[in-house]
Order: C-alpha cells, then structure tokens, then sequence
C-alpha cells in the first residue's frame, strides 16, 4: 500500500485529490456542493453505484477544481457511528492505492454536519477513525522477499483535514495503527529469526527509541527468581528463555500504581513431547501474539498516549521444543508463589510460562490491576469465533473499562465465566492442580481458572485470549489476510481509560 502516511500542513499545500462523504439515501450537503465547482459530484451521486452504503468509494473526475474527488459512502445516517469511518478508512486506502494516489485532503465536516446533536460527530475522533483505518490497511510485510520477487517501491501518502482538530484526530489515528502494525510484523516474523532474544532485543530498540527502560531475565536470573515455567516450557530450545520488563514512567504528574500487562510469547509451538499433530504447527510462529501486542500497546502508550501513571509489560518469551532436555508430562514443578502443578500436557505451554508472569506482577510490581493476554485455547476459537476475544476478570469495574476501550478500538471483548466449580476442575491427584484437565468441556475457562491460581488475593486482574481474533484468513475490514496485531489498540485504549 503506503510505505509511510504523514499529516501534511493544510496552509503550505493544496492536495489534487478530495474525499468527501455521502449518507445512503441521502443528498450531498451544502458543505460539500460548495466543492463542487463543475457540478460532477453532484452527477457522481446519481450513478447507480453510488448508493453510499457504508464504506463504498465512488470515484469522481472534475474538469476543473480537484483532479479526482472519492466519494466514501456512509451508510444509513439514523445507525451511523464514528467507529464505521475506521472501516471506511481502509476501504479509501485500498483504493487510492490503486489510483497511485500520494496526496489527499478530506472534507467531512459537511457531511458530520447533518448527523443529529445526538450523534453528533467531534473532528478529532472522525479523524481518528480514518487515520487507524488508512494506517492499519496500509501494513505490508515483504522484508523476506528476495531475487525470485520483484517488490514495488511504495510511495508516502500526505494526509490533511479542513479542521485543525481532525488532522489532530488523524495523527492519533496513524500512531494507534502503528503500534498496530508493530505487533503484526513482530506476528509476521518467521521463527528462525524471532527467537526470544531476538524478541528481546526488538524490545531494546523500541525502548530506545521511546524513552522506556527494557531488561531482560534469561539464565541464572530466571533460576534465582524462580522462573519455573519458563525454564521448564523452554529447556528443549537452544534458544534460551527470557523475561522482558518493559517500564514506561511518565516525566511528571502524580505518582500512581502501575498498570501491568503479561503477554505470551512463544515464539515457536511444536506442542513439545505432546506435539502437534498433521499440519497443527503450521502457523505457530504465532503463539507469540499476545506477547507481540502487548509490545505494540507499549509503543502507543509510550509515543501517542504518555499518560501520567507508569505501565509495565512483562513478555514471557520461550519456544516449546522438543529435545531429551524436555519437560515431559507426568513433571510436577512448583511456581514462586509454592504453587505445584502437574503437567498432564506439554502442549498447554502458554498457562505455564504466564503463571510466571503473574507471580512476578503480583509480587514484585504492586499494581494497580494486571491484565495478561495470549493465544491460549483453541477453545475460545470455537466458543467465540473470530468476531470476539474471549475475557475473564475478578473485577467487575476492570470489565467495563475493557468494554469502553473495545468500543473505541474496535477490539472487541466478550466476557466468559470463572465460577469456583471451574477452579476445581484444576486439582490434581498428586499436585496442587494440572496444567490441562483430563476433560475438554469448558477448555478456555479451565485455562482462565488455571491462572487465577497465581493472581494474588486483592489484585484485580483480567485475562484476554485472542486465538481467535490474531489473525484473519480474508479481509476483514482494514486488515488484510495475516495478522492483526489484536491488543496493542485495546489495550492502549484500556491504560488511557484508567
């Protein structure tokens, strides 16, 4: 698509091309008819195919005024809401692609106009909106390609407003996609290069490059701090194990609790001695998207967001392997908070090298809530689908501000129930409990109950599964077939929201 998007300056330049938008059913505003030198977008909209259905573009070529005009359609005006324009944005981005299209202004305001004071549109969100959508599609990953591939130079697309507030939207916009985007090309690297300390050190430089802190426990440090689940997941790898602490502390404001998120990242799954079978490794370079949106989020707290409280991610990062080094079912191993469990399934591999994670932000952190994402069951894919994650929580008011944020960021979440009957289906005729059930009714709770064994008393806590919504076979919105980068959005949208 576009190699980089940038907002340009509405006084230095006139862009050739317009986006105006259009109501389905509706006629053009007087906003936009006062654009209209030639009267063609007006002709425009009486063509069949300019219906303005939500997201369609109409092309339009004046013969005076602006080179060409995109019409974006809509949708019905009594169910609009600004999150459509995210969508919309992906669609104009696919499509001044396709016109080799490297300037453009927008001109939506009209149109925002004839929504109802109750519905009413405010510039920087609409511009928000567009801005998420233009850079979410706009995500390509061709670092891999080589002679056998000629790969087409992609130009920078300049964006501006008639409002200096929508080019403010449309600059958060594009930072919330980047951050995006950082999580999908981490997801898109093969796992002969992202291995954990190739992981940690993509972390280094983001921290550099952010003003964050970034340190990494590998070795003798996770044996002193009593890593056990990392150890154990990632002892059959010659890629060692890590922890990353990644710490962004805001320059000043009040000193708060630290908000902390653990984020899986397996940089490969072979399912260890319990291995995969038939073409069920295919795409497990994935099993890290959890860990990769996190990473993502960081980004966007750290260079969009800079609230004033700190936030921390802890990145559990292993590959589960398999070698006479393995940890095998039948192992019982014991966690830092005194915790054992029995391994009755190597390829349940991501609930253990979390418990880690947990244990350390419970304990070492003194957060003010904690938040773990991974691609954990597949069970949550058939419970949920793609449409939603799955979510747990032993915090009600954590919940509604994780549906606030999904709502902004079209992230979505559905929340899933964590009874004690599940926390006993966990026990273990020999340990504390299993790392898998021997029964596969409930399979996404069992791994939400596992957890909360090692969220201590107190500390509100919620766990998010995205195996169904890391990555999309088709397009979807703005997203192309590949990864989606699910987390780093949401979870932005969650730390701003506390």
């Amino acid at each position: 698509m576009f190699d980089t998007i940038k907002v340009g300056s509405r006084s230095k330049s006139k862009s050739k091309s317009l986006v105006v938008g259009m109501f389905k059913g509706q006629s053009l505003d007087a906003a936009t008819k006062g654009l209209d030198i030639d009267g063609s977008i007006v002709a425009a909209t009486k063509r069949s195919e300019c219906t303005g259905e939500a997201g369609s573009i109409v092309q339009v070529y004046p013969s005076k005024g602006y080179d060409r005009v995109f019409i974006v359609g809509l949708g019905d005006k009594a169910d609009f809401e600004v999150s459509l324009l995210r969508n919309a944005g992906g669609a104009l981005g696919r499509v001044l692609s396709a016109a080799e299209i490297n300037s453009v202004e927008f001109a939506l305001s009209g149109a925002m106009g004839k929504l109802s004071k109750k519905s009413q549109v405010q510039p920087f969100d609409a511009g928000a909106m567009l801005g998420e959508g233009l850079g979410l599609v706009s995500w390509s990953y061709e670092s891999l390609r080589g002679s056998a591939t000629t790969v087409s130079k992609k130009p920078t697309l300049t964006v501006t407003g008639n409002h200096k507030k929508f080019d403010d939207g449309l600059t958060r916009g594009l930072g919330m996609a980047e951050g995006s985007n950082i999580a999908r090309t981490l997801s898109q690297t093969p796992p002969n290069i992202a291995t954990p300390m190739w992981l940690a050190n993509e972390c280094k430089k983001l921290a550099r490059k952010s003003g964050m802190k970034c340190t990494v426990f590998r070795g003798k440090k996770l044996v002193d701090e009593q890593f056990t689940g990392l150890i154990n997941v990632g002892k059959a790898s010659e890629n060692q194990p890590c922890m990353v602490r990644l710490e962004y502390t805001p320059k000043s404001g009040k000193s708060k609790a630290p908000i902390v998120i653990v984020g899986k990242t397996i940089s490969y799954d072979s399912g260890g001695l319990s291995i995969k079978i038939s073409g069920g490794m295919v795409g497990m370079k994935r099993d890290k998207d959890g860990g990769c949106g996190a990473i993502g989020a960081m980004h966007i707290i750290a260079n969009v967001l800079k609230p004033n409280r700190p936030v921390i991610a802890l990145l559990m990062c292993a590959e589960n392997a398999i070698s006479d080094e393995a940890y095998r079912p039948d192992d019982v191993i014991e966690f830092r908070n005194g915790v054992t469990v029995e391994v009755t399934n190597t390829d349940a591999e991501g609930r253990l090298v979390m418990a880690d994670g947990l244990c350390w932000a419970c304990e070492k952190e003194n957060p003010e809530f904690v938040v773990d994402i991974a691609t954990l069951t597949g069970g949550v894919v058939v419970a949920l689908g793609s449409p939603y994650a799955g979510i747990w929580s032993n915090d009600d008011s954590l919940i509604e501000t994780f549906n606030a944020a999904a709502d902004a960021s079209g992230e979505r979440v559905w929340r899933l129930p964590l009874h004690a009957e599940y926390k006993a289906m966990m026990k273990s005729p020999i340990a504390d409990i299993v790392n898998s059930a021997p029964i596969r009714e409930a399979h996404p709770i069992q791994a939400a109950a596992f957890l909360e064994h090692f969220v201590e008393e107190g500390v509100k806590w919620a766990h998010v599964d995205i195996a169904g919504t890391h990555a999309t076979k088709s397009v979807r919105g703005p997203f192309n077939p590949g990864p989606t980068g699910f987390g780093a959005r949401l979870l932005a949208e969650v730390v701003e929201r506390s």
